[in-house]
């Protein structure tokens, strides 16, 4: 029993450890190129769709499932005004991207829109944010169309002066 419970602390502290080491930043660039899966620090959403890392970049791909709420999230960003851009681009069909600020990834009431939903055209996306508060920044797309995929890459977010 002893060595159930001191695994059971072990693990939750080896779990509030690597949570601790997603600090707030202020500025993000990322290629996605190293990663083999989705970093720590950020946080996928697919909901019966997948979501997923393939030859260095985030891939939202619909299956079977349409108009499924399909999101990523950034670490923490600093309260500031930052310009984002990234490249994006479509398989087929027609699939929107809008961007979110999201005070808890776990709670779907802290997210709030910040950007119009608009049509993904292959290429890079520009947007200047203002965040009045530390949060997530969420990309989402919404794919209308089976076996339908969005392909996201090179983002950057840099601050304003």
């Amino acid at each position: 029993m002893k060595k159930i419970i001191l695994s059971l602390i072990f693990a939750a502290g080896a779990f509030s450890f690597s949570q601790a080491q997603c600090s707030t930043v202020s500025s993000l660039n990322e290629n996605f190129d190293k990663w083999k899966d989705i970093d720590k620090c950020w946080k996928a959403e697919s909901g019966e769709a997948m979501l997923y890392i393939k030859e260095g970049r985030v891939v939202f791909y619909s299956m079977m499932n349409p108009g499924e709420n399909m999101y990523v999230a950034t670490p923490k960003i600093a309260a500031g005004k930052y310009t984002l851009t990234f490249d994006i681009s479509v398989n087929n069909g027609n699939a929107t991207v809008e961007l979110f600020s999201i005070g808890d990834t776990a709670d779907a009431k802290s997210f709030t829109s910040i950007s119009k939903s608009s049509e993904i055209k292959d290429g890079k996306k520009t947007y200047t944010i203002t965040l009045k508060k530390d949060v997530h920044l969420g990309i989402k797309a919404m794919l209308n169309g089976i076996h339908q995929a969005v392909y996201l890459d090179n983002l950057s977010l840099q601050a304003v002066k």
